[in-house]
């Protein structure tokens, strides 16, 4: 049996193991995100298998902001001064102009998000979901997307900024906004699932060589 999985690509592999079962994504969000690019992507994440926690500024609800008017709420799981990012595996950013601006000027935040860029998980960011890894300087040399109002920060940032609904760079998804979502969590699950495939097989190779 373990013969015959090695002799697949992995393109063949990766259909076998793509449940994210055992696997844990951050939410990292703030009040003021797009309501779309939240709720469709976890529920996307959660229906893969993936264990999903949303982890905010303080404990309590957020609210989501759309069109001037204060929309629906979540419940945070975890304040990002007490979640620990060693604990997760994937990271998702969603977007929001007043969600991404408060997490920027978050110091915590910011390194929440180095850990996950220290560790090489991969990460998704929609819409205004990426302006905060600006402060990372993880961006530079990066190819990706956003919403278009943000683009001269992005190229400021060092990054190459292409008009297309799906980019992955180096384990960094982006999409553009919400009518974007269908294929940005596409290419989520796919880069996550296929994250999880490479660390699988050292693992089973490992296995193998003490038979």
């Amino acid at each position: 049996m373990l013969e015959s999985f090695f002799h697949k690509k992995e393109s063949d592999i990766v259909p076998i193991l793509k449940k994210l079962s055992g696997y844990k994504t951050a939410i990292l969000v703030s009040d003021g995100f797009e309501a779309s690019e939240l709720f469709e992507p976890k529920k996307a994440l959660e229906e893969a298998g993936c264990e999903v926690h949303i982890i905010s500024l303080s404990e309590g609800k957020i609210r989501s902001f759309c069109h001037n008017s204060w929309g629906k709420a979540i419940s945070v799981d975890f304040s990002v001064h007490t979640a620990d990012p060693r604990e997760y595996d994937y990271l998702m950013l969603p977007g929001g102009a007043l969600n991404s601006d408060h997490l920027r000027q978050d110091a915590t935040a910011i390194a929440f998000m180095q850990n996950f860029i220290d560790r090489k998980r991969p990460i998704a960011a929609i819409c205004h979901g990426v302006q905060p890894l600006i402060e990372t300087h993880f961006l530079r040399g990066k190819t990706l997307t956003s919403w278009p109002s943000i683009r001269t920060d992005i190229t400021n940032a060092g990054a190459i900024w292409i008009d297309k609904e799906v980019v992955s760079d180096h384990r960094l998804v982006t999409s553009r906004g919400p009518a974007d979502l269908k294929a940005f969590n596409e290419v989520m699950l796919r880069e996550f699932t296929a994250h999880k495939v490479h660390e699988a097989i050292p693992n089973i190779e490992s296995y193998v060589a003490t038979l």
